[in-house]
């Protein structure tokens, strides 16, 4: 389906990200994997060339916005160009009320999901226009579709990327470029399996018991939603919120 595709993935060492990573290198893409971790970037583009793909790695700090640049040309120069944009970088930040919510963390947050994110929108978008033709595929979550109780930092990116989404389809449209975001719940993914300490034991359970299916996410189950909203199986859809979440908002 994107064979000889070029595929761009922020975050792509883990979780979500590394599991879009080996799914679109099932459908034939070439890979350019963009995260903080020499180490992991490394090791992965051993794994993605063991598995048949053609890969290549940079360490990319998303909110530098010359880092990000440099990221494009790159890709440019080793594949020739760029097809999909899958923005997967992105952290939790702290659980706290609002009232106790460090502010300087709200900045973190807001720094990597959100500008972090238009970094790497704005800087693929003049080759996407060039050529006629691009995907964007922006990770946003159900919080970004509703509140998220002791993350106010981490809803309010996700309700910014959800309309930075939905306003690029707009401005895009016409041009032959789709931008849709997948809307997750709670996956199975370093970040999750981070927060599962001791303390957060009972509230891990009832993160897990609110949600319909009564399990988490997988994260090759988003990888799938990834690879479909990029697909020529969705060439029709843009500016949508594909919500992954085991049945979580309508419960």
């Amino acid at each position: 389906m994107f064979k000889d595709q070029v595929v761009i993935i922020t975050g792509g060492c883990s979780g979500i990200g590394r599991a879009t990573a080996f799914r679109f290198a099932q459908e034939g893409a070439k890979l350019f994997i963009a995260d903080l971790s020499e180490k992991a970037g490394d090791l992965l583009v051993e794994e993605l060339e063991k598995a048949g793909a053609e890969a290549a790695f940079a360490r990319i700090d998303v909110t530098d916005a010359e880092d990000v640049e440099r990221m494009v040309a790159d890709c440019i120069q080793r594949f020739g160009g760029i097809d999909v944009l899958v923005n997967s970088a992105g952290i939790l930040g702290p659980r706290a009320r609002t009232e106790r919510y460090p502010a300087e963390e709200f900045k973190k947050v807001m720094e990597i999901n959100v500008i972090g994110l238009f970094y790497c929108m704005q800087a693929v978008l003049p080759h996407f226009l060039g050529k006629k033709s691009g995907n964007i595929v922006n990770l946003a979550s159900v919080a970004g579709l509703g509140g998220f109780a002791g993350h106010s930092g981490y809803s309010a990116s996700k309700h910014a990327v959800v309309g930075m989404t939905r306003t690029a389809a707009l401005e895009y449209a016409k041009h032959g470029i789709r931008v849709n975001a997948v809307c997750p719940s709670f996956t199975m993914t370093p970040m999750l399996e981070n927060a599962m300490t001791h303390d957060d034991t009972n509230y891990l359970d009832a993160l897990q018991n609110a949600i319909p299916m009564k399990r988490f996410g997988k994260p090759e189950e988003i990888a799938d939603a990834v690879v479909y909203a990029a697909s020529s199986a969705a060439s029709f859809m843009t500016g949508h919120t594909l919500v992954m979440d085991g049945g979580l908002m309508i419960a």
